[in-house]
């Protein structure tokens, strides 16, 4: 049983207004609040032009890191709609499926955030590469088989594209 200490610093996911996650990411920084936007690079087409761009990987969606004290300053920061809630409450979301988030992004790999609506499959974990031990579940999505790594509390999951031959069924423990 961990030990959780009140005034620890959690991670929290808050919904924004639409279109309004990076401005509420400068917003949360400003007033000294540790937030953190998963952005990745796209190349955008339009029927005139390409671009590439940075969007949010969950739209919507910001993560931040408070203690207590700070949760209603989250809440007055405009362009906060409300905290990620479960039976009423915000859900604190554990470090290490934050620091998957933030290392999936640092790699050249394909990722995708999908809602969590995704038949089961069979469990993998990853043994070459940057994500060894990397435990997800193996799924076909769009016609290409994939790993999904469930975030839990906001309901999204990441698919990541991963070569075959990197990943095995996971031993259950």
């Amino acid at each position: 049983m961990a030990l959780v200490i009140k005034n620890e610093p959690r991670w929290y996911a808050a919904y924004t207004k639409p279109r309004n996650e990076k401005k509420v990411f400068e917003r949360l920084m400003a007033a000294g609040i540790e937030a953190y936007l998963p952005l990745q690079r796209r190349l955008k087409q339009w029927s005139d032009r390409k671009k590439l761009i940075e969007e949010p990987l969950f739209r919507s969606y910001i993560f931040v890191r408070i203690i207590p004290k700070d949760y209603y300053n989250v809440l007055n920061t405009f362009g906060i709609v409300r905290y990620i809630t479960f039976e009423g409450k915000a859900v604190p979301i554990p470090d290490n499926q934050i620091n998957i988030i933030k290392q999936l992004l640092e790699q050249d790999v394909e990722v995708e955030s999908v809602e969590e609506k995704l038949e089961p499959g069979a469990l993998v974990e990853v043994k070459f590469g940057s994500f060894v031990g990397l435990i997800g579940e193996l799924i076909e999505h769009k016609g290409k088989k994939k790993v999904i790594v469930r975030i839990d509390h906001i309901s999204h999951s990441l698919l990541v594209s991963l070569p075959a031959q990197h990943i095995t069924k996971a031993v259950a423990k």
